[in-house]
């Protein structure tokens, strides 16, 4: 049977414990640590309005939980000493480069969830590497660069809105992935093909070209690059000259891009 001492020992130390919780000391940190929480949230949210505007999967609830989630792991690797109540003297051991290093590990998995490939084409790249630009800034914050981060959400922010624009006025080629489905018993010419494609402004990638074989009918995937300071047949144009060309039996047409 335990000591009447022991419960009222227990009695007493029980509330004690609970108080270091709600003590001046904790309530500080705490609001420290919620600050940083509504800073790393907003710019977060700044990050993320240009990727919900477009209709992006990734938007700016996104954004603000990974900026703010990102923030509060790191900001509390700072304050080791106030972990359990300021009663986890062993916590006071933490390496928040550690800490960091598992926040950017796991914002890849996330980034490399939006990535998505269909054909010769790829999207998603850019709402990856934003999304792990914004785990960044969260950790800026967390650390109390709070200029830096700042600073880091606005050049974010400006790529996305305005960077696409500015690379639309430097001179460029455009790409289109192309796939043609021809008719049993068909066999076109690689050169003949080349030949073609030239004669509409466009030249086939080095590379890119892929053969595919079923029920005796090939099907030819390739990149379509414009020639340099030409901008090429349009999509409408070439998809109504490969509606009568004889010999196809389908086609698909797209801009590849990433």
């Amino acid at each position: 049977m335990t000591s009447p001492v022991v419960l009222n020992e227990a009695a007493l130390t029980i509330p004690s414990l609970i108080a270091a919780y709600w003590s001046p000391a904790e309530l500080a940190t705490n609001g420290l640590i919620l600050m940083n929480l509504a800073g790393a949230l907003l710019l977060g949210l700044m990050v993320g309005y240009e990727r919900s505007y477009h209709g992006r999967a990734a938007g700016m609830r996104t954004y603000g939980l990974v900026c703010m989630a990102s923030a509060g792991l790191t900001i509390i690797a700072g304050y080791p000493n106030y972990w359990y109540g300021g009663h986890g003297a062993a916590a006071a051991l933490v390496d928040p480069t550690r800490v960091i290093q598992g926040v950017v590990t796991g914002i890849g998995f996330l980034g490399a969830g939006v990535i998505m490939r269909s054909g010769f084409t790829i999207s998603g790249l850019t709402t990856a590497a934003s999304i792990w630009a914004s785990s960044v800034i969260g950790i800026m914050v967390g650390v109390g660069f709070y200029l830096a981060a700042m600073g880091l959400a606005f050049f974010s922010a400006m790529i996305m809105i305005y960077l696409n624009r500015a690379v639309g006025m430097l001179p460029s080629r455009r790409a289109v992935a192309v796939t043609l489905r021809f008719k049993p018993g068909v066999r076109p010419e690689e050169e003949i093909l080349r030949k073609a494609a030239l004669e509409r402004g466009y030249e086939i990638a080095g590379g890119s070209l892929t053969i595919g074989s079923e029920k005796n009918s090939q099907e030819w995937r390739f990149v379509a690059l414009a020639l340099a300071g030409q901008s090429g047949a349009p999509l409408s144009s070439l998809a109504g000259e490969l509606s009568v060309l004889e010999g196809v039996d389908g086609f698909s047409l797209s801009h590849a891009r990433n």
